[in-house]
């Protein structure tokens, strides 16, 4: 291991349940009522992605301008809510300074666009990351492979001496494909077992030296292993 990318939303801050009021204002506008399966869904997705998700399930026309000024919109809320304050996901702040402190080059990888993760950055500590590539700025965002390979590429690491840190199905999909073993913290989603993921419950108690064991496991194991949360 050489280097750990980060996913933000619901990996390091628990910001999910934002986008969650953003979404369900958004809904309520349009007369409708947010499912969870349509919820789940958009998890870890791009904003247009999201935005046809929600359209589609909406019954709406899926008109780009349209989705544009809705997508606008919820950048502009979620904005505000962010402003208010972010929580960090339970061990994630320990664990970034402890690799911080041993060096361990790190980058942030997220579908969130540029604006709203520079604000998010505000409070989550820009300088521990290297580099950062957020959704707006790749051709293609996750579950597209491209975000992590950008992010890789930018830290002079080959994908797979790199540990992605993620939390939803997207974004595990865009890890893999980019040929990055992966460390799964679920939480607003469960993510199914499979070769080249470590799952674990959270972050609490993990240091360096245990993400190095495990990007090490994922590099000879074929089936994916829980470990148990820290009591």
């Amino acid at each position: 291991m050489s280097a750990v990318l980060w996913d933000m939303d619901g990996t390091l801050v628990d910001s999910e349940k934002l986008w969650d009021i953003a979404l369900v204002e958004l809904y309520a506008h349009f007369g409708g009522r947010l499912d969870a399966a349509v919820r789940h869904a958009t998890v870890g997705s791009s904003a247009e992605a999201a935005m046809r998700i929600v359209y589609t399930d909406l019954g709406r026309p899926l008109d780009p301008a349209l989705m544009r000024a809705s997508i606008a919109w919820m950048h502009a809320r979620v904005g505000e809510l962010f402003g208010a304050g972010l929580s960090w996901c339970p061990g994630a702040r320990e664990l970034l300074d402890a690799l911080a402190a041993a060096a361990v080059p790190m980058a942030l990888v997220t579908n969130t666009t540029r604006s709203l993760t520079d604000r998010a950055l505000e409070q989550i500590g820009g300088h521990y990351f290297a580099a950062s590539v957020c959704g707006d700025e790749v051709v293609h965002a996750k579950p597209a492979a491209d975000p992590y390979r950008v992010a890789a590429a930018a830290l002079g690491v080959a994908p797979a001496h790199c540990l992605v840190i993620e939390d939803s199905v997207t974004g595990v999909t865009a890890a893999q494909d980019a040929g990055c073993p992966v460390l799964v913290v679920p939480n607003a989603v469960t993510v199914p077992a499979g070769p080249g993921r470590h799952h674990v419950e959270s972050l609490i108690g993990l240091g360096p030296d245990d993400l190095r064991r495990i990007h090490a496991g994922l590099g000879s194991a074929e089936t994916d292993v829980t470990v148990p949360a820290e009591p």
